[in-house]
């Protein structure tokens, strides 16, 4: 009989993770054995549930995907933790695998993917999905942007994106339930460190790192 992989599924869209749990149901060695819509909760679950591999969204209010990954991994540094995003960008991904993520797919992948990702991760092995890690040489200026966005702390990159795609800060407290003067001194440590002045910039920085199209 084959042993059954525990899973922790966190992703702030209910119909999301109903839809990931009745395609997961129907592989007997999987089950999912705890849900989690936002990432304080996702870390508590995870401490109780000990779950073989936590398939988690990156795009969530709160703490954020990144964030979350970064404390679960810091609990247990054996954590296997696979990345389940709309973002198929290469800085997506490698800010994911450096937190700690032991696989990232997009959800725009066939199902097969997921399952075979999970069954991988489970295993002890690491799974990228093919095409989403790719030459930063291959993007005028990108390298030496890598190198600075990497200074940015989980919080700071979800929020320098969403500055980049020119959301207000009033807008970006909404949606990362914040408050608005938390992402105004977000906004300044940013730009301070970007050595940048505007939202403009911002976006420049956003466009050649291929998180954000022309």
């Amino acid at each position: 009989m084959k042993n059954t992989i525990k899973i922790l599924l966190v992703d702030d869209h209910a119909i999301v993770r109903a839809g990931f749990r009745m395609l997961l149901s129907v592989v007997d060695t999987l089950e999912v054995v705890a849900e989690a819509e936002r990432g304080e909760a996702a870390c508590q679950l995870y401490l109780e549930k000990q779950p073989d591999v936590t398939v988690l969204d990156l795009s969530m209010p709160g703490i954020g995907g990144l964030e979350t990954l970064r404390r679960i991994c810091l609990r247990d540094d054996k954590a296997k933790v696979l990345v389940f995003s709309v973002h198929d960008e290469s800085v997506y991904v490698n800010r994911a695998i450096g937190a700690g993520a032991k696989g990232y797919i997009t959800k725009s992948s066939a199902p097969h993917i997921l399952v075979a990702a999970i069954h991988k991760i489970a295993g002890g092995g690491i799974y990228i999905e093919q095409g989403l890690l790719k030459d930063p040489s291959s993007t005028p200026g990108a390298t030496d942007y890598r190198a600075i966005i990497g200074t940015l702390s989980a919080r700071e990159f979800d929020i320098f994106l969403l500055l980049a795609k020119g959301l207000t800060a009033h807008k970006i407290a909404e949606e990362l339930c914040l408050g608005y003067k938390t992402v105004a001194n977000y906004g300044t440590q940013i730009k301070n460190k970007l050595n940048v002045a505007s939202v403009a910039e911002l976006a420049h920085i956003a466009m050649a790192l291929g998180v954000m199209k022309g």
